[in-house]
Order: C-alpha cells, then sequence, then structure tokens
C-alpha cells in the first residue's frame, strides 16, 4: 500500500502537467473557432515591439501591441496580438510579428484588428492557430500526461503480491503468474499492438513541431540542411503504418489462445498444445511454431544497465492444422531435453529464464506472428490428449523442410576423387551486412572524433572496435568452406576469396561422433535464431568442422544426416557416446542408435 502512496504522488505532477497543457490546446481551439465569426476593423497602433526574457538556459520572446479602434459609434482600447499568450522560443514568431506592428506604428500605418461583434471591447490582431506551438505542447500533453496517466494505472492495477513461500506455490510456481492460473494462455499480440500506438504517438509527438520548424529553416533562412531533419518525422509515418499492420493482424486473427497439454510444459517430457486461430481453415496454409529457451539477463552499471537475452535452446515445428470451433485448430508437440532452465513466473531478478512460443504463417494479406510465453518446469510429463499420428506427421513435414534448408546450404558436389560438400561465401549475409553497418558507424565516429574534434583516445577506441567489427563481419561473409574425403581421411579446407587459410583432416577410423555447437546467435524483436556449427569428435575429443550456418536445432540435425549419409560416417551409438561425455562439456551431440 505505502508503495502505491508513493508511485501515485510520483505520478500526479506528471498528469498535472498534461492536464494544464490540454486545457491551453484546448482553450486555444476554441478560441480559434469562435473568433473566426469576428469582424475585421481598421486600428491605429499606439504601441508596439516584443520583449525579451533570459532564462537560465534560454530566451523566450513576447511580442506586445496597444492599439485603438472605433466601432459602431463607440471608441475602444486593445491590447491582445496573438490566441496563445505569453512569451516563447518556437521559431520566430514572436519578433517578427513584433517586429511588423512596431514598423506600422513608426510608418504611421492602419492595421486590421478582428472584434467581436457581441463584446465589442474584446478583439485580436492574429486569430490563426500556430501548428508548431501546438505540437510542442502536444509533446507535454502526451508525454508528460501519458507517463503520469500510465503510471496511475498501472499502480491501480498491479496484482497484489504473492509470497513464493506459501505452500501453495511450493509445488506449483506457476501459479504465481496471474496469466498462468488455467492451460489456456492468450499471445502478447494485443500489448503488442497497444504498446505499438503508444511508442508511434511518442515519436510522432516529438517530431511534431519539426515540420514547422524545417519549413521556417528552409524557406526563410536558406538552411537546406535542415531537410535532414525530416528523416524523423518520416520514421513516425513509418511507426504508424507498424501500428496499423499489429492493428489489422490482431482484428483479423483475434486472441489465438494456446492451450497446453501438458501443462505446465515439461522439461524432459513434452511441451504441446493446441491453437485456435480465426480463420477458415485452408489445407496449403503452413503455420510454423518456434519454441525457445531464453535467459534475460541484466548487464552494465549505473546509468548503462540494461537487460538482453540470449537464447540457450531452440527447435522449430510444423503444426498439424485441421478445422477447429474458431476457424483454424493446431496441434504440436515438442521433445524438450533435460538441463534446461526452468521459467521465471515472477521474473523479479537480474536474471531470470523465459520459455517463448512463436507462431508464424504468411497468408494473404497478413501475415500471422504472435508470441506466448509459456511456463515450463521440470515436471517429465508428456501430453495425454494429443494424437500420435498427427504429432507424427507434424515431425515428418518438419523434417522434410530442414531436409529442404539444408541444401539450400550445403551443395554436394561429385568428382574424380569422391564427394565434396561445399559452403559458399555469404551464408550469414544479412548478419554479416548488419554487423559491417554497426562497424562502419563505430569506425565513421572514430574518425570524426580523431580528426574533427581532436579526441584521439576515445576515437582510436571507437576507430579500433568498429574496424575489428568490420573485419570480423567481412571474413564471415566472404569465407568458404569445402569437406571432402582423401584416401582415409576427411578433409575440411578453408578458404578466404579463394585463397585457403586453414587445412584439417580427421582419419576416418577415430571418428566417434557428431557434435553441435552454437556458432552464432542473432535477435529481431523478440525474435531469435541460433546458428549451429556440426564437427566430427574423434577419439581424443579433437573437433573437425563439417558444416556450420545452419538454423536452429532443427536444421542442425538435418545437417548430421546429411552428412552422415554423404560421408559414410557411422553415428555413434548411446553406450558408445556416454563413455566420453566427461571429455565432451558444454557440447550438444545427438545420437541414435545405428
Amino acid at each position: 500500500m505505502k508503495g502505491k502512496i508513493v508511485a501515485s504522488l510520483f505520478a500526479l505532477p506528471f498528469l498535472g502537467v498534461g492536464v494544464w497543457m490540454l486545457w491551453s490546446i484546448s482553450s486555444g481551439f476554441y478560441d480559434a473557432w469562435r473568433m473566426q465569426s469576428w469582424v475585421p476593423v481598421e486600428a491605429r497602433i499606439l504601441r508596439a515591439g516584443y520583449e525579451t526574457h533570459s532564462g537560465e538556459d534560454s530566451d523566450t520572446y513576447e511580442a506586445y501591441a496597444v492599439y485603438n479602434y472605433d466601432y459602431l459609434g463607440g471608441s475602444y482600447t486593445g491590447d491582445r496580438v496573438a490566441i496563445s499568450k505569453g512569451g516563447d522560443n518556437i521559431g520566430d514568431y514572436q519578433t517578427e510579428i513584433g517586429h511588423r506592428l512596431s514598423r506600422a506604428r513608426t510608418q504611421g500605418e492602419s492595421i486590421t484588428v478582428y472584434v467581436n461583434p457581441e463584446q465589442p471591447s474584446e478583439s485580436i490582431i492574429d486569430r490563426e492557430l500556430r501548428w508548431g506551438l501546438i505540437g510542442f505542447k502536444s509533446i507535454f500533453l502526451f508525454v508528460f500526461g501519458g507517463v503520469g496517466l500510465g503510471l496511475l494505472i498501472l499502480v491501480f492495477r498491479v496484482p497484489k503480491e504473492k509470497d513464493a513461500d506459501s505452500p501453495a506455490y511450493r509445488d506449483a510456481p506457476w501459479l504465481l503468474n496471474d496469466q498462468w492460473q488455467t492451460p489456456t494462455i492468450r499471445s502478447g499480440s494485443r500489448t503488442a499492438m497497444w504498446f505499438a500506438w503508444a511508442f508511434a504517438a511518442f515519436w510522432n509527438l516529438l517530431s511534431a513541431a519539426l515540420p514547422f520548424i524545417i519549413y521556417d529553416e528552409v524557406v526563410n533562412k536558406d538552411n537546406t540542411v535542415a531537410l535532414v531533419a525530416l528523416l524523423f518525422p518520416l520514421i513516425g509515418l513509418g511507426l504508424i503504418v507498424w501500428a496499423l499492420r499489429r492493428t489489422l493482424e490482431w482484428k483479423r486473427f483475434g486472441a489465438t489462445p494456446v492451450t497446453l497439454d501438458p501443462f505446465p510444459g515439461s522439461i524432459g517430457g513434452h511441451v504441446g498444445g493446441t491453437i485456435d486461430i480465426m480463420l477458415p481453415f485452408d489445407s496449403t496454409a503452413r503455420f510454423q511454431l518456434t519454441l525457445t529457451n531464453i535467459r534475460s539477463r541484466i548487464s552494465g552499471s549505473g546509468k548503462n544497465r540494461n537487460r538482453k537475452e540470449k537464447a540457450d535452446w531452440q527447435e522449430k515445428q510444423i503444426a498439424h492444422a485441421e478445422p477447429g470451433s474458431a476457424g483454424t485448430r493446431l496441434s504440436f508437440r515438442f521433445d524438450v531435453p533435460e538441463g534446461l532452465s526452468e521459467s521465471d513466473a515472477a521474473k523479479d531478478g537480474d536474471e531470470y529464464a523465459i520459455w517463448r512460443l512463436n507462431l508464424k504463417a504468411e497468408l494473404p494479406s497478413t501475415d500471422l506472428d504472435r508470441d506466448f510465453e509459456i511456463p515450463v518446469y521440470r515436471t517429465a510429463e508428456e501430453s495425454r490428449h494429443l494424437s500420435e499420428r498427427t504429432v507424427q506427421r507434424a515431425n515428418d513435414e518438419q523434417a522434410a523442410a530442414d531436409d529442404q534448408s539444408v541444401r539450400a546450404v550445403v551443395q554436394v558436389r561429385y568428382s574424380g576423387t569422391g564427394k565434396q560438400l561445399y559452403y559458399p561465401p555469404g551464408r550469414h549475409l544479412s548478419a554479416s551486412i548488419g554487423g559491417l553497418m554497426v562497424g562502419a558507424i563505430f569506425a565513421g565516429a572514430g574518425w570524426f572524433l580523431i580528426f574533427h574534434a581532436g579526441e584521439r583516445i576515445m576515437g582510436g577506441v571507437f576507430g579500433g572496435v568498429g574496424a575489428l567489427v568490420a573485419l570480423f563481419c567481412l571474413y564471415i561473409m566472404l569465407n568458404s568452406l569445402e569437406v571432402f574425403q582423401d584416401g582415409h581421411s576427411i578433409v575440411s579446407l578453408r578458404r578466404v576469396l579463394g585463397i585457403p587459410i586453414s587445412r584439417k583432416r580427421m582419419h576416418r577410423n577415430a571418428f566417434v561422433q557428431f557434435s553441435k555447437d552454437s556458432s552464432l546467435q542473432t535477435q529481431s524483436g523478440s525474435e531469435h535464431v541460433i546458428y549451429y556449427s556440426i564437427s566430427a569428435v574423434d577419439t581424443r575429443g579433437n573437433k573437425l568442422v563439417l558444416g556450420e550456418g545452419f538454423k536452429g536445432n532443427n536444421e542442425a540435425d538435418a545437417a548430421i544426416r546429411l552428412l552422415a549419409r554423404e560421408l559414410g560416417l557411422r553415428v555413434a551409438s548411446k553406450r558408445e557416446t556416454t563413455r566420453r561425455d566427461d571429455d565432451l562439456l558444454g557440447t550438444d551431440v545427438l545420437t541414435t542408435d545405428h
């Protein structure tokens, strides 16, 4: 209760600023609307100009004027210049109108003012709205008011804290999460939709005044460099499109709840269930599910603290689709190995584990993309209500897709000496290009700091880091790998731009088993992709890389099947593998009985 009071007191000043700005903007619109019926009258300026108010950080300007006018036989004096009262420094409005009115007074010229016919003593010189000022005030309205209102809503919607040591949660810790009370769990799509709109609104409000400022800079000051700032409103338009797409996706497919079987999902058992989609059944549609075990950790300290995610395990499966009560029902089941981290229901530490289930499908007009955070614990439970036939059918379809994906990564060639497996350059093209851009930005910042700012140490650090990142990404992009048989040996040859840089071999009789190692990991939003390399392990535990660039655990398993078949290698039995596990800690080894 005390925490809620403190948070509410913290939020109220923010909300107060937002309410004040709402009143200011609303009154401006109301004044502009009612003044459109006021009548124009000639007036004589008695005093005019602008005042400068100096503050700690900047100066503000306020135009003033005193004028006299006659209306319907009466003589009146007015002093209102514009709809908004007070000074500001948004553009050159205040100084320009102050100069214009002062010049008219000096030259003895009359001006046009607008008079309220119902109350002739009320008048104004400029009855037009200043959109730049409205945009500036809107920033405070939505940012400060939004923060204050959001905090208050959050404070009163936060559920009562649960005691994790209570006997009710000791044996069922997933019940600490209010979203995990039943096997049916909703996706985060609706929250993502509102977040998209909130972020788009926030960004566009911050940049709302820029078009007016840019117009003034370019037209009146001939400062064409200011056009660069148009990037911010353009990004804002892109964010609105993003929010619209999220909304259309939500409207089309609905909540798409997943019903887990077993509940919760099981480490050392199954993660399975069904998903209902508001979509007419289409036998040609393919729905891809990805299950990922993620560690979320806070890194850094002070202002540099940030939370990062890293995937520890990932597997894909094509869901079995059939007609359902809501339109289409999907069935799925993952076999989850031992040794993975359990879900954290509370997420209250610097490090915790997440199990994320992603559903994707490329469909006409609007693609489906949903994320579910689901409870997965070491219960070793298995699915009870899923058909083995549908599960096997989905697994076979996924295996065929994985084999096809592997064939796109590795090229099998035939020569006079036998088979050759070739991995061409550009296997990680998108990740490499992204890394090159990051490296170029750092290197460019280093160059600027050294040659323009005179900061040689800092510039050297930035430039050095950027150059290393760029060189590493170039290597990833330009290297190739060849694997072939040479007599009784398997040879792995690495080249960069066609130039050999590494050649290793392993005798066929020394081969023991295959191992999978995570060689690279990328993240885009909430989506993680783990890239695996496949190695041959000999009797001494030495490794020879046979393949790389395989996305996820499924493709890695398919690659092992292909390598074993094409190279004629015997896959070790479970009993043979167990004897050497102590020498191979940290590797993920696939073993099957031959």
